[in-house]
């Protein structure tokens, strides 16, 4: 294909370069299959491939620190009387430091461990020289495929990396235009000194344990060559006078994500099993299957807001001149909108852990947070984008591991307040960690897994599988539920039940009754009942959740300077820019603030927002993206995803914090999805979906296709002049009675509801709402007439 050529220009969804990657970071390119990923740095005189498998972990069981075993994250000592006297404090004077609250129920987090890097793969070309010639490397988003292209004295050379999900290996193919012309040297190399290296037949194994807690680890990697001959080197394999290589590589642990052990087989049979079978088809075959079946979700859907078809300019070049105007803008936020799609795809497959803080990439064995689960908004925002935007079968991993969490969950809520149900705190790990960490300013967030529960929901909200809430969601809701029945108090002020104490997510003083707190056990409490009702299941149940819900202080008060209070008391300072607004959390990811249903809460937002400023880290930025689509400001909305663009994004695309951290390319992806369709679940088979209801000027025409709103509905749009112009909508999973709000109806114009077969669709029109039925399998589309 000529696209895959160095001197034919590339299509929009792929990011190049002319200059090889010298920074892991900001130039490196990554590739995942959810469980194994790679950075691939381009270079004419040395290929390198940094390696990760998502299971390799420090810390957890049998691992021990300062002669401390590890523990769950429980509590080293009782602390009888300790929840109570802080909760007694509260109630006296109203507000604490985090430092003292941290005093009296943090702990040290002994042993928790981090996520490690895997090893290397070297590629060392023989004479290669210094210099090539139309040098370029790349990264198709429409293949999942890495490439480097290059010449030297008139021949061709390529090298493509890709990491397959049906054969569970990443793959390199190098080609030379000529016969003979080929020679490379492969080496992989481990940071852990410990690791034992064996060649045999162009095979290099590479096996050890982790020194401080056992987990045993393996990676194998197979060299074959085309045409020219292959020696066995003590660690590494050589390749002489080919045509082409191909490099066959997996990993493995013997990491499991069982309670208490965490610990399952030797990996060395899968490993081998995997590679061998991978071997036994050609490239072509692995390459084949594996595009197939990237594509097939990741080409669901399709976005274009003006951008031309091919990109002129590099990537790093691209991002440089970025100003929010223009086609190359254009070109660029589509690329990155895709590109969260890609993360996702790459980083979060089935049978894999969930995305972490750096997704499945990190090339430190001590990363920033230690690249560990936060769930006072991280984990939850990388998965901001999979129902949007077609990808639900990667929020499996989510909530597989939101279920096994729970049993080391169920002794941290008895640990902490002899309670019933699970929680975990602000961070977890791969090991289960469910206690609070000892960093005063970012330790208490006992809300985290009510948080996580409104994945679940809205997995049953947007695909409609009763079966999925009958046998996972509904039995891992309802039991954190049974937490918080036990653990809300009455306020000594107005018996309103409280979570005391509570903390606003790393900003500001330890109180009870901390809005966001409010507002997440609000959620969970509304959508266990709601599950319940779906399932008809544990009606006394059901009613001890809505006596709870109507005794639960909502969390939703305006204060003096028009903001939406951060606490209970009205102490918001209107100078505060700091990056967490997460007393926002009912307008996003929640949904009880909205400019329709509720304005003068809207507006109160709006102000907080406006107060907050436009600054702050990535993820930040990416939340605002979402809070002023919700608001209906394509405007702001889209000056945010600027400020991103421009600030808070690497070469490669990456998000920083800084330092790198994904969730805000998830995020922005997300909100880039909100600013073009919002949808709400009614119940009883009824979905709400909001065609355009936050359009920025800049994006004045342009289509999008395979959108997903709740109710399983797909959702393709056109538009021009701001307005829509062709909506086609089908409802593949089930019927479902929707309602249409847009500014379709704007400007006298006619609308037809016709199906996909050319007949009119009963349908009643009132202001700016259709309402219609969908049924099954059949696909429907709006047109605007003059």
């Amino acid at each position: 294909m000529a696209e895959d050529t160095a001197t034919s220009l590339p299509h929009a969804l792929t990011l190049w370069y002319l200059q090889p990657a010298t920074d892991w970071e900001s130039e490196a390119l990554p590739i995942g299959n959810g469980r194994l990923g790679a950075m691939a740095f381009g270079g004419v005189a040395t290929e390198h491939l940094q390696l990760n498998e998502k299971t390799l972990w420090t810390g957890g069981p049998g691992a021990v620190e300062d002669g401390h075993p590890y523990a769950y994250g429980l509590w080293e000592r009782q602390r009888a009387g300790a929840l109570q006297e802080v909760r007694d404090h509260l109630a006296a004077h109203g507000s604490a430091e985090p430092a003292w609250l941290a005093e009296k129920l943090g702990q040290r987090d002994w042993a928790f461990g981090a996520y490690q890097p895997f090893g290397d793969v070297y590629i060392d070309v023989h004479d290669a020289g210094v210099s090539a010639d139309n040098y370029r490397r790349s990264l198709d988003l429409t293949t999942a495929i890495a490439r480097v292209d290059y010449d030297i004295d008139g021949i061709h050379y390529s090298r493509e990396h890709l990491a397959s999900y049906p054969d569970g290996v990443i793959a390199s193919r190098l080609e030379a235009s000529q016969a003979g012309k080929l020679s490379l040297t492969v080496r992989f190399e481990s940071p852990n000194r410990h690791a034992r290296v064996h060649v045999n037949d162009g095979r290099i194994t590479i096996r050890g344990s982790l020194p401080d807690n056992g987990l045993r680890y393996e990676g194998q990697l197979l060299v074959v060559a085309e045409d020219g001959s292959l020696l066995d080197g003590e660690d590494s394999v050589t390749v002489r006078e080919a045509r082409a290589a191909t490099l066959l590589l997996c990993l493995g642990t013997d990491y499991a994500e069982r309670y208490p052990s965490y610990r399952g087989k030797k990996p060395h049979r899968k490993v081998s099993r995997r590679i061998n079978a991978a071997a036994a088809q050609p490239y072509s075959a692995l390459r084949t299957g594996h595009v197939t079946d990237y594509a097939g979700q990741f080409g669901r859907v399709r976005l274009d807001i003006g951008a031309p078809p091919h990109t002129t300019l590099p990537t790093d070049e691209l991002l440089a001149g970025y100003d929010g105007t223009g086609p190359d803008a254009r070109a660029l936020e589509s690329l990155y909108f895709q590109y969260g799609r890609y993360l996702l795809l790459a980083s979060s497959r089935p049978g894999s852990l969930p995305a972490n803080l750096q997704g499945v990439w990190n090339a430190s064995p001590t990363p920033p947070w230690s690249s560990d689960y936060h769930v006072n908004i991280n984990l939850q925002m990388n998965y901001w984008p999979a129902e949007t935007t077609n990808l639900a079968e990667s929020v499996t991993p989510l909530v597989d591991f939101i279920d096994a969490l729970r049993p080391a969950g169920r002794d941290a809520a008895k640990q902490l307040d002899g309670a019933s149900g699970w929680i975990v705190g602000n961070q977890t790990n791969v090991w289960g960690f469910a206690g609070v960490r000892d960093h005063p300013t970012s330790f208490w967030f006992p809300e985290a897994a009510a948080w996580l529960c409104r994945h679940l929901w809205e997995h049953y909200e947007f695909g409609g599988e009763v079966d999925f809430l009958r046998t996972k969601a509904f039995p891992i809701m309802a039991e954190a539920a049974l937490f918080w029945l036990d653990f809300l108090v009455p306020d000594v002020n107005d018996d309103l039940l409280v979570v005391s104490p509570s903390y606003s997510p790393e900003h500001g003083p330890v109180t009870a009754g901390a809005s966001m707190a409010q507002q997440v056990v609000a959620d969970l409490f509304a959508h266990t009942i709601a599950a319940s009702e779906v399932l008809g299941e544990d009606p006394a149940f059901r009613r001890r959740l809505a006596t709870a819900l109507r005794r639960l202080d909502p969390g939703l008060r305006i204060g003096g300077w028009g903001q939406l209070q951060e606490w209970k008391a009205d102490v918001d300072d209107a100078t505060d820019d700091h990056r967490h607004v997460s007393h926002l959390y009912a307008l996003h990811p929640g949904g009880r603030i909205s400019p329709g249903k509720t304005p003068e809460l809207a507006q109160a937002a709006m102000a907080t927002l406006r107060a907050r400023g436009d600054g702050g880290t990535g993820w930040s930025k990416a939340w605002k993206i979402n809070f002023w689509a919700r608001l209906h400001d394509g405007d702001h909305a889209h000056r945010m995803l600027r400020e991103l663009l421009r600030h808070s994004t690497l070469s490669n695309l990456w998000d920083t914090h800084p330092p790198f951290q994904i969730d805000g390319n998830f995020g922005a992806t997300a909100g880039m999805a909100e600013m073009l369709l919002q949808s709400r679940w009614d119940g009883e088979n009824r979905a709400t979906l909001h065609i355009l209801p936050a359009l920025p000027t800049s994006w004045r025409q342009g289509t999008v296709t395979g959108l997903r709103g709740r109710g399983a509905v797909i959702v393709d749009i056109a538009w021009a002049g701001g307005l829509p112009t062709r909506i086609h909508f089908s409802s593949p999973g089930r019927d479902v009675k929707l309602r249409l709000v847009s500014t379709l109806f704007a400007n006298g114009r006619y609308v037809l509801i016709q199906c996909a077969t050319g007949d009119l669709v009963d349908h009643h029109r009132s202001g700016t709402l259709v309402t219609m039925q969908a049924r099954t399998g059949e696909r429907y589309e709006v047109v605007a007439t003059g």
